[in-house]
């Protein structure tokens, strides 16, 4: 077989993705040509892409060629791809070619280029998420999956034209674009240009006409009222009759909670923060606010839920900020414990337990998954040469020793890393080197190191995955990146270090080594389950029965996704691995990153200094979660979203619905004799709770807050239509209508309390109260709407839920949490309190850049976000620059600041 493509011809993109899924490139011959070659002799005009039989014939349809691919690969046909396909040629062609056009012939951007596409990207998004799928034909790619991306790819690659509201669709073009056949038909297609690779093909096509009015759906939008269908409005009317009778009985809450056979078992963690860390707002959205959301939800759907998390406190850092403060490490880690709990309670983190790394079952449990490699081989020695410093009698790790940078010549270089030029550094590389401690000149010595050989538990780990993954709600940045280390070679990783403050190595020979943090804090989960309960194994050797649901940010994915489970198949000792790995993408500051020492964001221990509730806090978190991509929190936004989504949209609703019973029913919920528009409202609230329930079963957290407040928006437009205070002055059939409309408008409110629980569990709770809605109704949340206030029903005194956020007040936080703090921030009036002379000041702001190149290091080490590592440098020059000043030499750091 040939295939013939064409660089800059979109029909391409496809059929080579197709081609490289197929797995036929060893029969398969592929020849880009030009655009106005003429492939299939007795065609009369230029077509490509074309596929040349080995009979001779010829395929010059795209979804023909692609569709000869998968039938190649063992595909069966079904009617659902082929129906996408249709829709896709007959519907999403004609939008696509004209946004195109419009873009890079024409120039136009912004809605110009969207309107065309929106609603067909629109259907796209609904199919997705109704059918609750990760592909558009189900659990596995399929035919119109890749037809679709390949149609979609030059225009979704812009964020632009990707709105983050259509999450299910962004979810959809992140898996398949980070797949390797798609990557490489991307690159030979495009070329690295873009949409601007479209250009010479486009300029030749007609101008497209105007595609107003054109349907993009070739099935009901079951968006709208009009297309429910008589069976599922009688399904919603009967299950709301039904009301609380349908709940079932609520589970006595287990203490300790462990896992029951026969029933959904649901193990959720939250990324261990390092405990010398107070933590900022994206690491409150990235870890433990999205586990608490999803944890919450778990109970009530009745799932046996434990939630837990802790403080990660062992190795180098800690060891630093001990040194920094003039605290022994455990003092440090007893001091920084009480910080976060202190936030995480704050912010109402329903943790069943907020442990610690430093116990004797971490002890425990680590060195008994150590001994247990050690004995299957999976364990390796080799000798590392390292700078030890025989004054301090103890090998120096990178953040411990500086000298002069052997590129440069700069004289405060790191142990890994020169922050004037940027070049990595082997420690025993630099010149002049110095023990950060007691500034004696350290000797390079050899030590003995272990390793855990992940090439050998490469096979296991393979299996593993491939068992896993499939109908597994990782999230595509996850995937792409467990798939990158795997396709980039699996190496060798050092699991011990020279350091005091850690969990000791058992083994003869390295008694005066611990275990690297990034080896043992994973297993930190673990010792946290037995620190709260001795059955803990219920937990976690119970792969059969448990669901584990880990929560992090996508730099955590690694340790997570690949170096823990590594240890446990290892270890043959049947642990409970990862199920569902959910990665966010990062939050930034406004236009920046966060900087706790120039004082530019909002930290943990700051929030509840602003006046702000903390559920406003976590709505509006929850409202911007980075699913996807990266996202910034923005005071402007938070006013607007405050302002709109809650103050008007969502509390308007229910403080009205709640006064109209208290003002023209003495406080009492009236009779309610439904019409057959209050059964189609009944039917559509129904089905956008379903939608709900699906989203959050796939842990898809921000989009199914946009649930909550759709149904909020048709319960103020279903008050507003029907206007209940006009017909209770009316006449008796006017009366009784306003009854039908307060009674079932408060119900909605009733059900929007229970499905705020997750995301805003204090106003949940208020708005229950208020409601007087029964306790059965508050602890579980069904997939039917129900009745819950009847006839009769008697509820409390109704008052305002929310406030409205000010521009002044907004605009006051925003100067606060700018920067312009840091001239009071606590590391600069450390320095002016001390009571002796310079010397000790020098010496504190020395500390201070010491520690801060540590971090930078260790961000570069971990190969963190440039973004982010920009940030902390240009922290470390900040620091620099007040210690040149304090030691009266000239600022020369401005000039490396402004080279990088």
């Amino acid at each position: 077989m040939r295939l013939f493509v064409s660089e800059g011809a979109p029909g391409s993109l496809p059929v080579l993705a197709a081609a490289g899924r197929a797995q036929c490139r060893a029969e398969l011959l592929i020849s880009t040509v030009g655009p106005e070659e003429c492939v299939v002799p007795f065609l009369t005009r230029p077509k490509v892409p074309v596929l040349q039989l080995d009979s001779g014939n010829y395929l010059f349809s795209t979804s023909a060629i692609c569709r000869y691919f998968f039938l190649l690969s063992g595909w069966e046909q079904d009617d659902l791809t082929n129906q996408w396909l249709e829709w896709e040629a007959t519907e999403l062609q004609p939008a696509l070619s004209a946004a195109l056009y419009y873009l890079v012939v024409q120039g136009k951007k912004g809605e110009d280029v969207f309107s065309p596409v929106r609603r067909a990207l629109t259907h796209i998004d609904h199919s997705l998420s109704r059918r609750s799928c990760p592909f558009l034909a189900g659990e596995t790619e399929s035919l119109a999956d890749i037809v679709l991306w390949g149609a979609l790819y030059p225009l979704l690659q812009d964020p632009a034209y990707l709105p983050e509201e259509l999450g299910a669709l962004h979810s959809w073009f992140q898996t398949l674009s980070s797949q390797e056949p798609c990557q490489r038909a991307a690159e030979t297609v495009l070329k690295q240009q873009g949409v601007l690779a479209l250009r010479p093909y486009l300029q030749k096509q007609p101008q497209p006409s105007s595609l107003e009015g054109r349907a993009v759906s070739n099935e009901p939008e079951e968006e709208e009222l009009a297309t429910l269908s008589e069976e599922e409005i009688a399904m919603a009317v009967a299950a709301w009759e039904k009301g609380l009778e349908s709940l079932p009985p609520v589970q006595p809450q287990q203490n300790p909670v462990l896992p029951v056979a026969g029933e959904r078992n649901v193990l959720i963690t939250s990324a261990l923060p390092y405990v010398n860390n107070v933590p900022h707002l994206g690491n409150i959205i990235g870890c433990v606010l999205s586990a608490d959301v999803f944890a919450r939800y778990s109970r009530l759907r009745q799932w046996n839920t434990l939630y837990l998390c802790g403080t990660d406190e062992y190795g180098t850092a800690t060891e630093t900020k001990a040194m920094e403060e003039g605290l022994t490490p455990q003092e440090i880690c007893d001091k920084y414990h009480v910080i976060h709990a202190d936030i995480y309670r704050w912010f109402n983190i329903s943790f069943d337990i907020f442990g610690r790394t430093t116990t004797p079952q971490q002890t425990k449990i680590t060195q008994d998954i150590f001994q247990r490699l050690v004995a299957r081989g999976f364990v390796l020695q080799d000798t590392v040469e390292q700078l030890r410093c025989e004054h301090c009698a103890r090998f120096l790790a990178d953040r411990f020793v500086e000298g002069v940078c052997p590129f440069c010549g700069y004289e405060e270089a790191r142990g890994d890393q020169c922050d004037k030029c940027g070049k990595l550094i082997n420690a025993i590389e630099l010149k002049k080197p110095q023990c950060k401690v007691c500034r004696s000149c350290p000797v390079v010595k050899s030590s003995q190191h272990l390793f855990l050989d992940l090439p050998k538990l490469g096979k296991p780990l393979e299996e593993w995955l491939e068992k896993t993954l499939p109908g597994s709600d990782w999230t595509p940045n996850a995937r792409f990146i467990i798939r990158s280390w795997i396709r980039d070679g699996l190496k060798p990783r050092c699991i011990t270090r020279d350091l005091k403050w850690g969990t000791p190595v058992p083994l003869v020979g390295f008694e005066d080594k611990v275990f690297y943090v990034w080896f043992d804090a994973t297993i930190g989960y673990l010792s946290i389950t037995a620190n709260y309960t001795d059955q803990w194994e219920k937990w976690w050797k119970n792969p059969e029965q448990v669901s584990l649901y880990q929560f992090m940010a996508k730099d955590n994915v690694p340790f997570h996704g690949l170096v823990f489970p590594c240890s446990a198949l290892g270890a043959e000792d049947n642990y409970t691995l990862v199920s569902h790995l959910i990665a966010t993408e990062y939050l930034n500051y406004e236009d920046g990153k966060f900087s706790k020492s120039r004082g530019v964001g909002v930290f943990g221990d700051m929030a509840q200094d602003t006046g702000i509730p903390a559920d406003i806090w976590r709505f509006y978190l929850l409202y911007i979660r980075p699913e996807g991509q990266d996202s910034a929190f923005s005071w402007t936004d938070m006013l607007l979203k405050n302002n709109s989504e809650l103050l008007n949209n969502l509390g308007n609703f229910i403080n009205r619905a709640g006064m109209f019973v208290s003002k023209f029913f003495g406080g009492f919920v009236p009779e309610m004799v439904l019409t057959s528009d209050d059964r189609r409202l009944l039917a559509h609230v129904t089905l956008e709770l379903q939608h709900y329930h699906q989203l959050l079963e796939k842990v898809r957290i921000r989009d199914a807050l946009r649930s909550i407040l759709t149904i909020s928006r048709h319960g103020n437009q279903y008050i507003q239509v029907n206007e209940p205070w006009k017909r209770i002055k009316g006449s008796e059939a006017d009366r009784q209508r306003a009854g039908t409309v307060t009674g079932l408008a408060v119900n909605i409110a009733a059900l929007l309390s229970i499905m705020l629980q997750p995301y805003m569990p204090t106003v949940s709770a208020t708005i229950q109260a208020q409601l007087q809605l029964p306790p059965p109704a508050c602890s579980i949340l069904l997939t039917n709407f129900l009745c819950t206030l009847p006839a009769g029903h008697q509820i409390g005194t109704v008052s305002p839920l929310f406030q409205k956020l000010e521009n002044d007040q907004i605009e006051s936080l925003r100067q606060r949490f700018s920067g312009g703090q840091a001239k009071a921030s606590p590391k600069p009036a450390a320095v002016e309190t001390m009571t002796t002379a310079g010397p000790q000041q020098i010496q504190v702001l020395m500390d201070e850049v010491t520690k801060q190149g540590n971090i930078v290091r260790e961000l570069k080490a971990q190969k963190a976000d440039k973004n982010q590592v920009a940030a902390e440098v240009a922290k470390l020059l900040d620091l620099k620059k007040q210690l040149a000043l304090a030691e009266g030499k000239p600022l020369e750091t401005p000039k490396g600041k402004k080279k990088k």
